[in-house]
């Protein structure tokens, strides 16, 4: 007899949910309902479950969700959260599960609310099966924004399980591999003044510029001296994303600021990279007077790299029929690998129609997906 509701009675359910995740107050909401729902269900299926509220706030929440006892065995994780939406440039309702053209259509069908229902459908499959091992199913908050779900688990420092698959969109093909992520602001203040005088001020636009010049000479030596050929981009990248600054042509600019994203490969150390950063654009306006503040939205993804010949890479492999890769995009990987859980990123959605309107799931990568957990599931927490 099932325990949890059929799949897409599932899905849809999840998607109905809100649960954006962004930096900006205004679009921010609560995960809470997401995890409690989740949480129903898992206990309908025998998991002990805890809700753990992040940074003292009760409307966002981590659920750790575990069957069995043991230090070993295989972790599901996944984030609850969804980017925010432009509700206009959708074709349905974006909290409305829509199946259509072979596809289900939904604000975090690929990325990734999709994950959940698949694995209660694996659970359902293998209802008669003893697991010797222990499974643990994990659900995070804020992975789009600050990532303080992912942080919470690591900072408690406990292993939750040897390995670990996190279902972000992959295309069913493993991913053992991705770069970091750095996004910081940088603000020059300088002084106002009338523009027929450049004496009566201090330009915080002219300022940036030596900035900018500055940074893209960086660059260029990063990309020169770290080198990766097993991403289809081999260099770190730094993104100039936005930049903000003055308010009339005829005012000296008093402040201006830039917004850029760095990415990093596997084996560069992110602080040590905030650290030059820094020190990069201190040099390049040093001695002209003009103040510079820096301002980090989080702390920042370090880069991912579990072992190639690692178990859950290899067995990832045998049961995709997939060579392990890399990937461009961040996820939580790197703080499970940090607690002990060597991890693989794979999943059924695509990360090309995440983070857009008319996000979708194509619907004959369901079955698959199913077969492939079934089968790690099998494999890591059956008898071996």
């Amino acid at each position: 007899m099932r325990k949890t509701p059929e799949f897409e009675d599932c899905f849809a359910e999840l998607i109905r949910l809100p649960s954006v995740s962004s930096i900006d107050p205004k679009h921010d909401q609560s995960n809470r309902a997401v995890v409690d729902t989740l949480a129903n269900h898992l206990e309908a299926l025998g998991f002990d479950c805890d809700v753990t509220i992040i940074n003292d706030n009760p409307e966002k929440c981590n659920l750790v969700a575990r069957r069995g006892k043991g230090s070993d065995g295989l972790v599901l994780s996944g984030h609850t959260d969804t980017v925010p939406y432009d509700e206009k440039g959708w074709d349905t309702d974006p909290f409305q599960l829509t199946k259509r053209n072979g596809n289900y259509y939904g604000l975090g069908t690929a990325d990734m609310k999709c994950f959940f229902p698949i694995v209660f459908e694996a659970l359902e499959r293998l209802s008669g099966v003893e697991f010797d091992h222990p499974l643990t199913v994990v659900a995070t908050a804020d992975e789009e924004s600050t990532m303080s779900g992912a942080c919470a688990i690591h900072n408690a420092g406990k292993s939750l399980g040897r390995y670990c698959i996190i279902g972000e969109p992959t295309g069913l093909v493993p991913r053992y591999t991705h770069k970091g992520i750095i996004i910081e602001t940088i603000y020059v203040q300088g002084q106002s003044g009338h523009s027929s005088d450049p004496s009566l001020g201090n330009s915080a636009l002219e300022g940036m510029n030596d900035v900018i010049n500055a940074l893209r000479v960086w660059r260029n030596d990063l990309q020169a001296s770290n080198i990766n050929e097993d991403f289809n981009i081999p260099v770190p990248t730094l993104n100039l994303g936005r930049i903000q600054g003055g308010d009339s042509p005829n005012r000296i600019c008093a402040n201006c600021e830039l917004s850029i994203d760095l990415r990093m490969l596997p084996g560069m150390d992110l602080n040590a990279l905030k650290q030059e950063l820094r020190q990069v654009v201190e040099d390049a306006i040093a001695g002209s007077n003009l103040q510079v503040e820096f301002n980090s939205s989080f702390d920042g993804t370090p880069a991912m790299q579990t072992p190639s010949d690692s178990e859950i890479v290899k067995m990832s492999e045998k049961f995709t029929g997939e060579k392990a890769s890399s990937v461009a995009f961040t996820t939580e990987g790197p703080y499970f690998n940090d607690i002990g859980s060597e991890t693989v990123i794979l999943g059924p959605g695509d990360i090309d129609v995440a983070h857009q309107p008319n996000e979708y799931l194509q619907i004959d990568r369901i079955e698959p997906m199913v077969s492939i957990l079934s089968s790690m599931l099998t494999y890591f927490c059956g008898s071996r």
